[in-house]
């Protein structure tokens, strides 16, 4: 099953967060990297602090949705991610962004997620990755937030 990880950090050294998260995700079992996107910058969306290192990731996997929400929480965990509050600064956030054709809606996930459509750090990388996925007008809808490109 293809999936799609959105990846995030705005603590610490955030650039090599999110590149190690990107390693990690292409260890977890039953599971392989297939894609990932350049590394972007982006303001922070409805939070405070400094901005965010974002990007997009492409597995194949077969654990099921549940499963890899588990393995990414245990890997933000690990990162020494804490959630003192909504929309709190941190050192890795990991969002499952789709999973195959997939809809969910359960108390601990739902796919796709819900702000998908809504803010550019994810959109853009996404498109990166896999253009077809993310329509003109989405790029379009989200073309004022602050993003660029990590050189």
């Amino acid at each position: 099953m293809a999936a799609w990880i959105g990846l995030g950090a705005n603590l610490g050294d955030a650039p090599a967060a999110v590149r190690a998260a990107i390693d990690a995700l292409g260890a977890l079992p039953l599971t392989t990297l297939s894609a990932a996107s350049s590394l972007w910058t982006s303001a922070p969306v409805d939070a405070q602090g400094p901005d965010f290192v974002n990007a997009v990731a492409r597995i194949e996997t077969r654990l099921t949705a549940p499963d890899l929400l588990r393995e990414l929480q245990a890997l933000e965990s690990g990162a020494g991610r804490e959630r003192p509050y909504r929309n709190a600064p941190r050192t890795l956030d990991l969002d499952l962004l789709l999973y195959g054709a997939a809809h969910i809606d359960s108390p601990t996930l739902t796919v796709p997620h819900p702000r998908l459509w809504q803010r550019a750090f994810v959109l853009l990388p996404l498109h990166e990755i896999d253009p077809a996925r993310v329509p003109e007008a989405a790029l379009l809808a989200v073309a004022g937030q602050r993003i660029a490109r990590r050189p």
